[in-house]
């Protein structure tokens, strides 16, 4: 880590970079107006985005002038390094959340990178998942009546709550009762500016990428640059997001347990979004599970099940999977419901990427480095197959060669973890680089399930009981892909046996598993086996 750091100062410290910021800031200043008039802004988002784009370039360079006046002539500190990034969080995280918009998303994933950034950056920029600024009523009012076509919203809604269920980086939502039919339905509505400002934030963030490149060059964001682009159009149609959710409870219309709310299309347009409202509590809101009865051990078998099916079944990925995308409720039989929104965002994964995903579950499962390396390179990561593997598992590869993933025994030492990875910057930003994207949301989707089953359970499971629900899936469609293939009776049963001896060992260590995390199981669990999961 030290070397890293200390290179990074010198970086910021060298004329070079001083006057390559001079002459992008320059840049971006000539290069703002012309893509302005191009893009056919309209006069009234011109001025703020001067002051938005302007705003943005200066804290990154007072960002940088701060660890430069601060570790000029000192030895690398680790304490002292820890001010000097919480101080430059607070400034960038700021800046995010007064600009709004596409900088609030860019703060999520940033708050979101647990084992990439140090972790006074994450800690900081946590706040933006459930703190972004609200858009006023009047705004709210006037991209409604726009696009619905009504001069007043009376017209459509008898009820229309003042403030918002929830507010997010491109849109609020509101609780409203449909006038013609008397359905209360929940009404999310985009910022009035973000179309326009997106525009102008994409080549801004995009520049300011390309500036921490210069100062940092070991730390690489194409990655996240990509991605933007690519599914900032999609995110901000919200006639697509309705046709996501209609297609997603098509797929899970034989799954009982999954909500997904029904879209007014009446009353959706690309801009305004109608929808049926659901009650329910965050799913990882202990307290609401505690007052309404609702079993957290069903909620994360649910989850587990939810997720598993997407990725290694269907091929069909929820992109945005956070807490607050993901409500609990008690249906009216009684029975326990996990209800997903913010359908904005989908993946499709390919038959061939989802079997070689598998195949790599798989071997982690097992600790098969030799099979972890074939599907890793299959994949597309290359030569950096054993820090992926460590960022899929969320533990180190002496970990997963050890003994395999579905160790009950094994212990997460995060804070080593974490370590080990700040280290490895550069490294895992040659990975993120490197991996089809499709990749990347699968990475996210593996440390929302973690996280939860971590808040829910209030231990550290490093995810053991996730990682075994997901399992029986990986097996189930390697299964599946088998069976396809296979063009003999004899070959078909042996597939058959080997499954459902597979799903038996799987079966046995989840109830190891949940022995362990007894006070009395704890103890057992030292000398209960763990090999049982080498021959997955």
């Amino acid at each position: 880590m030290r070397p890293f750091i200390i290179n990074t100062l010198q970086a910021i410290r060298n004329n070079k970079v001083k006057s390559g910021v001079i002459l992008g800031l320059s840049s971006l200043v000539v290069a703002g107006p012309v893509y302005v008039y191009n893009a056919k802004i309209s006069p009234r988002a011109v001025g703020t985005a001067i002051v938005r784009t302007g705003r943005a370039a200066s804290t990154v360079v007072s960002a940088a002038t701060l660890y430069k006046i601060h570790t000029w002539g000192r030895d690398y500190d680790e304490e002292y390094m820890a001010k000097v990034h919480t101080d430059t969080a607070k400034r960038i995280c700021g800046m995010c959340s007064v600009n709004g918009g596409l900088f609030i998303k860019i703060g999520q994933h940033i708050g979101a990178l647990d084992y990439l950034l140090p972790k006074e950056y994450v800690q900081v920029f946590k706040v933006l998942q459930n703190n972004a600024p609200e858009s006023s009523l009047e705004s709210v009012k006037e991209v409604l009546t726009s696009e619905l076509g009504v001069p007043d919203i009376d017209q459509v809604f008898s009820e229309f709550d003042e403030s918002p269920l929830g507010s997010a980086s491109l849109a609020q939502v509101h609780r409203a009762v449909l006038k013609n039919t008397g359905k209360e339905v929940a009404v999310k509505v985009q910022h009035s500016m973000v179309q326009q400002h997106s525009k102008v934030d994409t080549i801004t963030i995009e520049f300011l990428a390309k500036l921490v490149d210069k100062i940092i060059p070991e730390f690489e964001f194409d990655w996240l640059i990509d991605a933007i682009k690519r599914n900032l159009p999609k995110e901000l149609d919200f006639v697509q997001e309705g046709q996501n959710a209609e297609h997603l409870s098509m797929l899970f219309n034989d799954c009982q347990f999954l909500k997904v709310p029904k879209i007014f299309w009446d009353h959706t347009t690309r801009r305004v979004l109608t929808m049926e409202y659901c009650r329910g509590g965050k799913v990882d809101d202990l307290g609401y599970m505690k007052e309404q009865g609702i079993d957290k051990n069903v909620v994360l078998g649910y989850l587990s099940k939810i997720f598993s099916q997407m990725i290694f079944v269907r091929g069909y990925i929820h992109c945005d999977p956070h807490p607050g995308n993901v409500l609990v409720q008690k249906d009216q039989g009684g029975r326990t419901q996990i209800v997903l929104l913010d359908h904005g965002l989908y993946q499709t994964l390919t038959d061939e990427f989802r079997v070689s995903y598998c195949k790599l579950w798989q071997g982690l499962l097992k600790g098969d480095s030799e099979q972890i390396k074939k599907q890793s390179y299959k994949l597309g990561v290359g030569k950096y197959y054993g820090l992926f593997a460590c960022m899929v598992a969320s533990r180190t590869w002496e970990d997963i060669t050890g003994s395999g993933m579905a160790d009950v025994n094994s212990k997460l030492d995060k804070e080593r973890l974490q370590e080990e990875a700040t280290a490895q910057i550069p490294e895992i930003s040659q990975v993120l680089n490197f991996v089809p994207r499709q990749l990347l949301l699968i990475l996210k989707t593996n440390d929302l399930l973690r996280g939860i089953e971590c808040t829910l359970l209030e231990r550290n499971t490093q995810g053991v009981g996730t990682f075994l629900n997901m399992a029986r899936y990986c097996m189930h469609a390697l299964a599946t892909h088998k069976l396809n293939k296979s063009k003999s009776v004899a070959k078909s049963v042996i597939i058959y046996y080997t499954y459902f001896v597979c799903l038996l060992k799987l079966k046995v260590l989840k109830m190891l598993y949940w022995i362990s995390l007894t006070s009395v199981g704890q103890r057992c669990a030292q000398i209960l086996p763990s090999t049982l999961a080498v021959n997955i």
